[in-house]
């Protein structure tokens, strides 16, 4: 029961990720003219996601488990008993946000790191 429950947060948590990160695609994307401003804003967007990550795994276990998504995405016979609701609900949403907040970390340092290098390194035009 735990492990699915771990697989639900996930989903829960991969989803609203997911929608984050079309809007930064999309706002990269309006800026496809200048490689490097795009990659920058890009990478500092994804790292204010990784920054509400963090706040939200923070303030995971003062949430309350019947008012969040992953509660609702539990089928009712697989629901843990409001005894352990909480703390298990809590946990799960937890370790869902860091593992999310590491990845989009990595993302963006690595689309920040591309955009220094492409910056040290113009294309030289009209050669």
């Amino acid at each position: 029961m735990f492990e699915r429950i771990e697989d639900l947060a996930h989903l829960s948590v991969a989803r609203g990720c997911g929608f984050a990160g079309l809007g930064v695609v999309t706002f990269m994307v309006g800026l496809a003219d200048n490689m490097e401003l795009s990659l920058r804003s890009g990478g500092l967007f994804t790292m204010i996601l990784c920054l509400v990550l963090l706040l939200k795994a923070w303030k995971a276990h003062s949430k309350p488990y019947k008012s969040t998504e992953l509660w609702l995405l539990i089928p009712k016979a697989d629901r843990p008993s409001a005894a352990i609701a909480q703390d298990m609900i809590s946990r799960c949403l937890r370790e869902a946000y860091y593992y999310f907040a590491l990845h989009s970390a990595v993302l963006a340092a690595g689309m920040l790191a591309v955009s220094v290098l492409i910056g040290l390194f113009p294309p030289i035009r009209g050669a």
